[in-house]
């Protein structure tokens, strides 16, 4: 009897380590395989059961004539790598039913669904069509994960376990934002991050169209903007440091999307139920705008759009508040971008002015003398609400980064938080609603992992702070003025879309269930899985991610005994183990293991370390040398 116990345990812990459950002295990890399918965002409420429903050739899609395109959607979706054409009907047997419910069901509201998987049938029930889209994609992530290939995959048995789904979104705002501007990315990328995002249920595609380094969008009536106003002088290395363009040097790198295109992508996303923010950035970071219309400026000119330098002293990229030119010239500007989106919301920027220039000009003196503004605070926000009588008289409604809240709120303005919390916990004390995106958990273009293997960036945002996102504070009284977060990825050092995809995955994970998934269902262990599956998901479809949060980070601590420093090491998930060296051969499992702050030998000049899990190596091996682990300390 002792034999079988023992050979049941030990079958038990093989089964713990493949799939990485803890056992008991493990329990402070919590990375617990899910008894629920790996599905993110995680649902509402998910009851299993046994059985499944087997997809064939000859399954009939069941829909009224009203919802036919989200039927064929979903047709279209796994045509190629299973080979079926599926037929859609109003009635039949056996098949996938997607209805739209007669009677209204209060708790999934306007996006939510209930999913029910039976051997016989698959139904799918929403209120609304948003709802049947959401229900689609989460039947896409119950099939295998050959179900993402861009190729037919013969022989393979496309099973959906039997199981009934309740579920619904905790925010209705679920974005994320793409900086074109720093790099221009064709509109057939931009479709692919907005499929991508919507398969995790995500709802707004933030679209900064606009920056110092180029303006991305066709305007009619202004036609410099993109005609030169979208090209700069090509340049590689790090941002900041670049040379800027020179005299008669050719602007030859950057594009932009013209109109037709625009309405293509917004289509595109519609089918997708995800609302397009376009965001026009003003009135600083407007250098791009000031190399076509240098008369927009304070001083004149001439400009040249921005590279990636530093700004030398009293160079201004700022509209010119005190110039009515400039008023007339966004007129024109908000006019046809409204035209074009069919959103709520337009996002004005309003972040980063520079008002330098503005101290000195006499046109912004006149202009504050005459508006009796004491400050050019003021002035700035006597600009953000002209901006929002433009947008207002397009039947929009105005939005801006937080530092729209200096010199006083235009008077029906939306708050997008990203200095914090604090400028969204502001805004909603003054009854406005808030969109937060706080650059400590949403900023995607943040390193993510340990910086001796990732490409340059700023600061640390790591997959954790992402999970433990919450949009809604404390100080917050009334939750509803929340509208919910997104992720933003600037891409000063994102300078291709296969990185673009790094950066954004898997953090994009983690923000899709902190703003769908109900707060008190969340865990990380749980997690953990769900993504690890999600990612396998991702190799089929050859779409790029970060294994960053298998790696560990290298920190260099004060040793005040011996007067020098010591190597701290640490994971964001806790069954790993770490080994390393320091004589510049290959850590592997032989090698020691790390088990608390390390002293470094005499002599050595190079630290590698690599992860383990299950005796396997997951994570990258990192090698750093000594004196750039000095130099972090200075810092």
């Amino acid at each position: 009897m002792r034999k079988n116990i023992l050979l049941i345990s030990l079958i038990f812990l093989a089964v713990v380590l493949t799939l990485g459950v803890p056992v008991a002295g493990w329990a402070s990890t919590k990375e617990v395989k899910p008894a629920s399918p790996d599905l993110i965002p995680l649902p509402v409420k998910v009851e299993s059961r046994s059985g499944v429903f087997k997809l064939k050739s000859s399954t009939m899609l069941i829909s009224a004539d009203a919802y036919k395109d989200i039927t064929e959607l979903f047709a279209a979706m796994i045509k190629t790598p299973t080979g079926y054409s599926l037929v859609r009907s109003n009635h039949g047997k056996d098949g996938i039913y997607f209805n739209i419910n007669s009677t209204y069901n209060k708790l999934i509201g306007e996006e939510g669904y209930v999913l029910d998987v039976k051997p016989s049938g698959i139904s799918i029930q929403a209120n609304k069509p948003a709802g049947l889209f959401y229900g689609i994609q989460t039947l896409m992530q119950l099939l295998p994960g050959a179900i993402e290939r861009s190729v037919k995959t013969d022989g393979k048995s496309w099973t959906i376990p039997c199981v009934k789904i309740t579920d619904y979104p905790r925010f209705a705002w679920r974005g994320l934002m793409l900086d074109v501007s720093r790099h221009f990315f064709p509109k057939e990328l931009v479709k692919k991050y907005i499929n991508q995002l919507a398969k995790y249920k995500m709802n707004v595609f933030h679209w900064h169209l606009t920056d110092d380094q180029g303006w991305r969008i066709e305007i009619r009536s202004l036609p410099k903007l993109v005609g030169v106003g979208a090209w700069r002088a090509p340049r590689m290395g790090l941002w900041w440091t670049r040379k800027p363009q020179g005299a008669g040097e050719m602007a030859s790198y950057g594009g932009y999307y013209t109109q037709e295109e625009v309405k293509e992508i917004v289509a595109y996303a519609a089918e997708r139920f995800v609302t397009i923010l376009p965001e026009i950035d003003v009135p600083g970071h407007s250098l791009a705008a000031l190399a076509a219309y240098p008369e927009l400026s304070c001083t004149g000119g001439p400009f040249t759009v921005n590279v990636g330098n530093t700004f030398p002293d009293k160079k201004e990229n700022a509209l010119c508040p005190g110039n009515e030119q400039s008023f007339e010239f966004m007129d024109k500007v908000i006019g046809e971008v409204a035209a074009l989106f069919p959103g709520r919301y337009i996002h004005i920027g309003g972040d980063e002015c520079d008002k330098g220039a503005w101290k000195d000009c006499a046109k912004c003196k006149k202009r504050m003398e005459t508006e009796k503004l004491k400050t050019v605070e003021e002035l700035q926000s006597y600009f953000i609400k002209r901006m929002e009588k433009m947008v207002q008289a397009r039947g929009k409604k105005l939005m801006g980064w937080d530092e729209i809240l200096e010199g006083g709120l235009a008077p029906e303005a939306t708050v997008m938080s990203w200095r914090g919390m604090q400028g969204g916990i502001d805004a909603a004390k003054m009854n406005h609603h808030v969109v937060m995106t706080p650059a400590d958990n949403c900023y995607l273009d943040l390193y993510q992992g340990e910086p001796a293997v990732e490409p340059a960036t700023y600061s640390m945002l790591r997959l954790r702070n992402c999970y433990d996102f919450d949009p809604v504070p404390k100080e917050v009284l009334n939750p509803a003025l929340i509208l919910g977060g997104q992720g933003n990825l600037w891409t000063e050092s994102v300078p291709n879309y296969r990185h673009a995809e790094y950066m954004t995955w898997p953090r994009a994970f983690a923000l899709a269930e902190a703003l769908w998934s109900p707060k008190e269902q969340k865990n990380w262990g749980n997690f953990i899985p769900r993504m690890e599956s999600n990612m396998a998901r991702y190799d089929f479809s050859n779409t790029n991610y970060a294994r960053s949060v298998f790696d560990p980070l290298i920190r260099p601590v004060k040793d005040s005994v011996n007067k020098t420093f010591q190597i701290a090491l640490d994971t964001e998930l806790k069954n790993l183990e770490l080994y390393y060296t320091f004589d510049g051969t290959y850590p592997d499992r032989f090698s020691a293991v790390y088990k608390g702050p390390l002293s470094i030998p005499t002599g050595a000049d190079l630290f590698r370390v690599l992860t383990y899990r299950n005796g396997k190596p997951i994570g990258r091996m990192i090698s750093v040398s000594i004196k750039d682990l000095e130099k972090r300390l200075e810092k």
